[in-house]
């Protein structure tokens, strides 16, 4: 009797702690999230400054109506749809708008309802069936716009997102009319990642959105019979019970398999925040883990400025220039690159030259080059060795490249350089192979890193471009190139003519 006892409160343990319990904090989770899933990241950049299981895949409830707001959105600014454009309504979307056990705004059968009455409904009171009457009036039935809303799913790049349906709803809560093709116990599933991602591409290409996701309450169709209260299930509102500073966004999300999530933005102080909260036990509680996310990304990071490694004490640093009538540009940032870092990490990290050659469409440092010219860019990154002495020392990563590109700031010459003659390239040439030639015979021992080998200094600006060569100082500094060696090595011979010989080097 003892053992069967005890077996039956083993088992319910276990029940507990795989089924009721599934966020229990961990000691790899710095900031012990109540959340089977999170993450954050910078509004303007993509970048990642915390996360927590973000691949998993996972239901995400009405968080997936950003995807029908993303299209709805889209379809306003091409053209295809105005606001004040009428629609009636289904019967699959009448019959789920009068299931008050769902979040809804009762809608009527031959009504006319404009798009944007449709919209804030769907956008502050989540209402379902409102929802499903925009995705059909943007592809014509649910179904329709299940495959729409797949294939840009893909477009953005969302690589762990299964759409079923326009409102996040459980396939089973859809009375027998889920959408054809999709199976009738399915369910909307995507990572915390790509909800960062979605809610960045959302922020990004409709800023607009934050318009109607920052009203905290307004009467759907008021002073008409039908007026219904909505007050926005983004209880982080101003002016709402677990308010926020900052807080205008974004979506909510609960069904019964994806318990209580939220998708989050907010602005303090010029910068935003995005944070991701999936799967938590109760709505409380998905605030709560908001509000410490948040907090974690306003409190703990810094814009810094970054000290640019290889560079004089002027800002500036020489590179070579192919084909041109002198054989060096000076170069300088654009601006001081500033880098958003946790505190406490910025003598972690520097600004490093990254040449325009590795950057599509780029032809690189040839002559003829202006002045004010961009031949590359500087970008944050780790100094070399400070990884192997702190653990803690580590890139950032980004949702997307375009993000990653905008933490960047441009490097510009300083002067401009002519091409050089016919005759002065050729004589150029004749050298360097001479020099190439006496570097296969002698070869240098290689080393395990591409560097871009530059010269320290040119003296003389003026005089014959011969005897500028000449003047070359033979003290090299060596830049590390940001990406692969490999990569890189493919450039290597072109930067060779017109410079001093064994300009640059490869591993």
């Amino acid at each position: 009797m003892h053992q069967k006892i005890i077996g039956l409160f083993l088992a319910a343990i276990f029940f507990f702690v795989t089924f009721a319990a599934p966020a229990l904090p961990t000691a790899e989770d710095p900031l012990q999230l109540q959340a089977a899933s999170a993450i954050l990241v910078e509004g303007e950049t993509g970048k990642i400054l915390y996360e927590k299981n973000p691949e998993a895949v996972l239901a995400v409830g009405s968080m997936a109506k950003m995807i029908t707001e993303y299209l709805l959105l889209e379809a306003i600014k091409s053209e295809k749809l105005e606001w004040e454009a009428t629609t009636t309504i289904s019967d699959y979307a009448w019959q789920i708008s009068q299931n008050l056990r769902l979040s809804n705004v009762p809608l009527r059968k031959n009504t006319p309802y404009t798009v944007k009455e449709l919209y804030e409904a769907t956008a502050i009171y989540s209402a379902n069936g409102a929802c499903i009457a925009l995705a059909e009036l943007l592809a014509g039935s649910e179904g329709d716009f299940v495959r729409l809303a797949n294939d840009k799913a893909k477009e953005l790049g969302l690589k762990n997102t299964t759409i079923v349906n326009s409102s996040g709803l459980d396939n089973v809560d859809l009375m027998g009319m889920h959408p054809a093709g999709t199976d009738p116990e399915a369910t909307t599933l995507m990572s915390a990642k790509d909800l960062a991602l979605l809610a960045f591409c959302l922020l990004r290409d409709h800023p607009e959105v934050l318009t109607v996701s920052s009203i905290p309450r307004k009467i759907f169709r008021e002073g008409t019979p039908d007026a219904v209260r909505m007050d926005n299930w983004n209880w982080m509102l101003p002016g709402l019970v677990y308010a926020y500073e900052g807080m205008d966004g974004l979506k909510t999300g609960y069904t019964r398999q994806a318990g209580y999530c939220f998708t989050a933005t907010a602005k303090r102080d010029g910068r935003r925040l995005i944070s991701v909260i999936v799967k938590t036990n109760s709505y409380q509680t998905r605030f709560a883990e908001t509000r410490k996310l948040l907090d974690y990304g306003f409190n703990r990071f810094e814009e810094v400025p970054l000290v640019p490694a290889g560079f004089d004490e002027n800002g500036q640093m020489t590179l070579p220039v192919q084909n041109g009538k002198r054989a060096t540009v000076t170069v300088t940032p654009a601006e001081t690159l500033r880098a958003l870092l946790k505190t406490g990490e910025k003598e972690d990290f520097e600004a490093v030259f990254q040449p325009a050659l590795q950057l599509p469409k780029n032809r690189g440092l040839k002559a003829p080059l202006a002045k004010g010219e961009v031949v590359g860019y500087l970008v944050p990154a780790v100094k070399k060795g400070r990884a192997q002495e702190r653990g803690n020392a580590r890139a950032y990563e980004y949702l997307t490249a375009e993000g990653r590109d905008r933490e960047r700031v441009p490097v510009l010459t300083t002067e401009s350089v002519a091409k050089a003659s016919w005759f002065t390239r050729a004589f150029r040439k004749i050298r360097v192979f001479f020099a190439n030639l006496w570097q296969r015979l002698f070869p240098r021992e290689k080393g395990g890193e591409a560097l871009l080998r530059l010269p320290a200094t040119v003296a003389g600006a003026h005089g014959s471009a011969d005897r500028e060569l000449d003047k070359v100082r033979p003290t090299l500094t060596q830049v590390p190139i940001v990406g692969q060696a490999s990569h890189f090595s493919r450039y290597a011979r072109s930067f060779s003519f017109g410079c001093t010989p064994m300009i640059l080097s490869t591993a």
